[in-house]
């Protein structure tokens, strides 16, 4: 992706957001050059990955196999002294952008969508090979009410509603091209990205950057080391 792309990408995620009236912490306005002048009392920041994060999930088609997102808060399992044991996201698709098929091994979450257009989830079971069981029936937990849909069957999740998802259970998730837009949040379990997920097929996690123009945001996984 573009350095300009990406920096658009923000722009237009922050306007989002802004015109859902959801506030962002303080370091989400930083720029590059406050990022370069901060010392380790921000080290929470860089080594839990929070921040701004754009993926194309190494499609480079990011309007198609993508995602926006932020990590507003996150615990870490492999360093005790950030042993907050939640983490909390606000994601956006556009209307046709996927997250694919993938599920987590240890973090439970609940996917809520926030406003905007409809999330269209798909689930199955892991099976025994680790790859997604396109038989067997699913048990859906939404907002309190546990019922069973046919593996692979659409869930349209509507703006206030939610799902929650257990480990093990694959989930790929949409927006109806007919939709401009859905605003997604997350309330889970710590998000490790490194060691937690299974994707059906593998895929990238951050998009080679082209440096076209100056970072308007840093993303989470380019922040300067502690002054």
């Amino acid at each position: 992706m573009k350095r300009s792309e990406i920096n658009a990408h923000i722009r237009e995620f922050e306007t989002v957001l802004q015109e859902h009236c959801f506030m962002l912490p303080p370091f989400l306005s930083f720029t590059p050059e406050e990022w370069l002048a901060k010392g380790s009392e921000y080290d929470e920041i860089r080594d839990n990955a929070l921040g701004w994060d754009l993926t194309d999930f190494g499609s480079g088609d990011f309007f198609s196999r993508g995602l926006y997102l932020i990590t507003l808060r996150n615990g870490n399992a492999h360093e005790d002294r950030y042993p907050k044991p939640y983490a909390e996201k606000i994601m956006m698709l556009r209307g046709g952008q996927t997250c694919p098929c993938h599920f987590h091994w240890h973090k439970m979450e609940d996917i809520i969508n926030r406003g905007g257009g409809n999330v269209i989830f798909r689930l199955w079971n892991a099976g025994a090979d680790g790859l997604p069981d396109r038989m067997t029936p699913v048990t859906v937990h939404r907002d309190g009410r546990i019922y069973t849909v046919p593996a692979g069957e659409k869930i349209v999740i509507a703006p206030g509603e939610s799902l929650t998802l257990h480990p093990g259970c694959y989930h790929e998730f949409t927006v109806g091209k007919a939709d401009n837009y859905a605003l997604i949040g997350e309330v889970s379990m710590c998000n490790d990205d490194e060691t937690d997920n299974r994707f059906e097929t593998p895929v990238g996690r951050f998009p080679a950057i082209e440096e076209d123009e100056p970072p308007y945001r840093l993303l989470c996984n380019e922040y300067p080391p502690a002054r």
